[in-house]
């Protein structure tokens, strides 16, 4: 083998994962100008040189019933890529995320002296919190994302580091809403909102007509309200436009956009997000939001029994309490929701207050993340492999 290459097998399961794996490999790149990465990946991960065996839209599925769906085809993927880390290894395995599909591969690496790392603490403070020994099993290190998350790892002896989250360094401290708004050729005094149903298609299935029939309750309030929805695929975009059709929508003021997540939302009034990492983007872009979740009925009745928080936003689980509202299955309805993001529209002394608490949430979370992750990466080499790749770097 060359001095001084080192390889790197990762695997993200969906566009969040994408995203900090982007990061990550661009930061190991400028550390390790000679290391190849390779696993299962999306569009930003190959942008920096990464051979992807296997798109992440293949693990990209959306609840218990819809994993069970695809069982056989993720097991199949993760039977065939196990064999192939194993036949010729890596110096280092790193799992974004995806725990489910992760720590089996990870637990079956470090049992061959395969470091594995695995980026995002699975949510073992929200639900399943039994899983924290399997963990401990399957890793070499954790990198967590949120402050307070190393003390329950280290609780159980896992090792772990605090590195923050890569959007809070690369999304703007301050308001970016009037710059948007002239970007996308929006009036300064329109009424508008942020539609975010869901990155996957498991999640529009669910959520699409809901939120278009939230946008029809706002309109009847505020008929020159524009409603701005991005969506990240074709496939997503393609469904959303069907629910339109299903719902007998096409009248609304929406407008869709192929990406610009962010630009919608800095433009926003306010915003109705799927919970998840476009939460977080929201709240550090400052924005009032209404959270929602839905899934199949038996998943959601699954998983309400394990879990341990009386919210699932990340928002609000980084502040410790509600700062904005969560509606959760039957309570997300259009009527709900559209009053939700009225009320909002209409204080703007509370959304100022709102404004603060995620300032204060993106201060804290704001670590330099792609350059803590990789040297945590490059800790957790052999001693020697580690040696030769430095000092040949």
């Amino acid at each position: 083998m060359t001095s001084g290459v080192v390889r790197i097998a990762m695997v993200a399961g969906e566009a969040s994962g994408d995203l900090l794996a982007s990061h990550l490999i661009a930061a190991l790149k400028a550390r390790l100008p000679n290391a190849v990465f390779y696993g299962i990946g999306g569009p930003k991960m190959e942008a920096q040189g990464f051979d992807a065996w296997y798109p992440l839209e293949k693990l990209a599925v959306h609840g218990y019933v819809e994993a069970l769906k695809h069982y056989r085809e993720i097991s199949g993927i993760r039977r065939q890529l196990k064999r192939r880390l194993l036949a010729d290894p890596p110096d280092v395995f790193i799992g974004v995320d995806a725990p489910d599909f992760n720590l089996a591969l990870e637990k079956a690496l470090k049992q061959r002296g395969i470091p594995a790392v695995h980026y995002v603490g699975p949510s073992i403070w929200a639900w399943r919190g039994g899983r924290v020994h399997k963990i401990g099993a399957a890793v070499t290190r954790i990198l967590a994302l949120f402050p307070f998350e190393p003390p329950l790892y280290e609780k159980h002896g896992i090792p772990v580091s605090y590195v923050g989250h890569p959007l809070a360094d690369v999304l703007p401290l301050e308001d970016g809403r009037v710059g948007a708004r002239e970007m996308l050729a929006i009036p300064a005094a329109q009424p508008v909102f942020a539609l975010l149903p869901g990155s996957r298609q498991g999640e529009l299935e669910h959520m699409a007509d809901t939120f278009i029939e939230a946008a029809r309750e706002i309109a009847k309030s505020l008929p020159n309200a524009l409603f701005l929805v991005p969506l990240a695929t074709r496939e997503t975009r393609l469904m959303f436009e069907t629910a339109l059709y299903r719902c007998n929508a096409r009248e609304l003021p929406i407008r869709m956009l192929f990406g610009h997540a962010h630009d919608a939302m800095m433009a926003a009034d306010a915003v109705l997000v799927a919970s998840g990492t476009a939460t977080l983007e929201a709240a550090l872009l400052k924005r009032p939001m209404a959270i929602v979740y839905k899934m199949a009925p038996f998943s959601y009745r699954l998983m309400r029994r394990m879990g341990y928080l009386p919210y699932v936003g990340l928002p609000n689980i980084l502040a410790g309490r509600f700062v904005v509202p969560e509606f959760i299955q039957d309570d997300a309805t259009p009527e709900n929701l559209a009053q939700a993001l009225l009320n909002l529209y209409a204080d703007k002394v509370s959304c100022a207050l709102i404004s603060d608490e995620f300032r204060a949430i993106h201060l804290q979370l704001r670590q330099n993340t792609a350059e803590k992750a990789a040297a945590a990466v490059i800790d957790c080499l052999p001693a020697a492999k580690r040696d030769d790749v430095l000092a040949s770097a």
